[in-house]
């Protein structure tokens, strides 16, 4: 081979993999996947924050339905062995093979409230589950007061039948007489803290709390297994501050996950009509809610002074008009679907698909609808120790999706 030819071979690969690295880094230029009418007339603060260009998987998947015979699943995760432990609204958990078979209804769990969008919530089995079976949940709770969002811990029995010593380590206070807006998502950071999730509970006198340092309506929150503040919290030793407060100004959240790469924690929450947010989490940080917002109130008037920049308020990275809902996320670390790699996988409600989003340098450069064909509400998404995506819906049906 000669010299010329081996420098032309050379520089085309140069060029080749120049080209693979800038296509991989820059926004889909293919149509957006939402075709439906923007509620407002707000503009973006940055290209790319909604409406991203559509790509599609060319992996062959399939969601396949594993049962239909769940109660109003809503918290999903994974135990060491790899079966599943889900939440049922009622107050009810149950684990389930990844085959689809039931469990029987664990008892011991202290009573939950229901109505509306209360229930039993989000789940998550402590690290060292293997040694000290201790599982940690979130569920809406009545006191004489009104309602608020509680955290609760207990450990699983050795035939599995109960939760033994079920012992409630925090409550998001003030309480108040509403059923709307409980957040409800729970997580372990790697330092074996508890990150939890909750909502300014809807009402346009709790709203403004979603703002105030002194409240855990609409904020992140962290916390200890014991329920006490954790070290390196943003607002510890500030006068009128709850120490354990991580970020605020949010409105519903009920999407948490950290990514497997940066260990950054993302988010997402639910906008009015309009609005839905996803936001890369920095402690001690606001997120703005209610004072800017991309949404509209339900009844077609503006949100405050209907602004939607404002210093010391961090934008979301990206964000939906129509809404999509977003409930439970997670990121995909598996190897089984090589293009879905890091990439941020969202239960949509009333939008009735799950949302994939591909992620790179903290923007969204890429969108897809999964599984819309099946016109399921899909309230929470967990990666299973298989690798494979397991979701649960609304309608009591446990998917795996994989490639097939």
């Amino acid at each position: 081979m000669t010299k010329s030819i081996l420098l032309m071979l050379t520089g085309s690969f140069f060029s080749f993999v120049f080209s693979q690295k800038t296509f991989s880094q820059t926004s889909s230029t293919a149509a957006p996947v939402e075709t439906q009418k923007a509620n407002s007339d707000y503009k973006p603060a940055f290209t790319g924050q909604t409406r991203i260009g559509s790509v599609k998987s060319t992996t062959a998947y399939e969601g396949k339905v594993l049962t239909e015979e769940l109660k109003n699943p809503w918290g999903i995760t994974s135990l060491p062995d790899g079966r599943l432990i889900i939440t049922e609204k009622a107050g009810t958990m149950r684990i389930v093979t990844t085959d689809g078979k039931l469990g029987a209804p664990i008892t011991g769990i202290p009573a939950v409230n229901a109505d509306g969008q209360g229930g039993l919530l989000g789940i998550r089995v402590d690290p060292d589950f293997e040694k000290n079976r201790m599982v940690y949940w979130v569920f809406s709770q009545a006191l004489a007061n009104g309602n608020l969002t509680a955290v609760a811990k207990g450990k699983l029995s050795a035939d599995e039948k109960k939760i033994e010593g079920a012992t409630v380590i925090y409550r998001a206070t003030p309480a108040f007489a509403s059923t709307l807006h409980y957040g409800g998502r729970i997580l372990f950071d790697k330092e074996n803290n508890l990150i939890i999730s909750t909502g300014e509970r809807s009402d346009i006198i709790t709203r403004p709390q979603a703002q105030q340092l002194n409240s855990s309506l609409g904020k992140v929150i962290r916390i200890t297994k014991e329920g006490k503040p954790a070290a390196g919290n943003p607002f510890i030793g500030k006068a009128g501050a709850k120490p354990e407060l991580y970020s605020y100004g949010h409105r519903n959240v009920q999407g948490l996950a950290f990514h497997p790469v940066t260990g950054d924690l993302w988010e997402v929450e639910f906008g009015p009509r309009g609005g839905d947010e996803l936001n890369r989490i920095e402690p001690g940080k606001n997120y703005g809610w209610p004072t800017i917002t991309y949404g509209i109130e339900y009844s077609g008037k503006k949100v405050g002074e209907a602004i939607q920049q404002k210093d010391g308020m961090q934008q979301p990275v990206y964000y939906w008009d129509p809404v999509v809902s977003p409930s439970g996320i997670t990121f995909y670390s598996s190897d089984n679907i090589p293009e879905w790699k890091n990439n941020l996988f969202i239960g949509g409600l009333s939008s009735m698909h799950i949302v994939r989003l591909i992620i790179e340098n903290n923007k969204v450069v890429g969108e897809e609808r999964l599984l819309e064909d099946q016109h399921q509400r899909f309230r929470d998404i967990t990666e299973g120790k298989d690798g494979a995506l397991y979701a649960v819906t609304d309608q009591g049906r446990l998917y795996r999706i994989d490639k097939k």
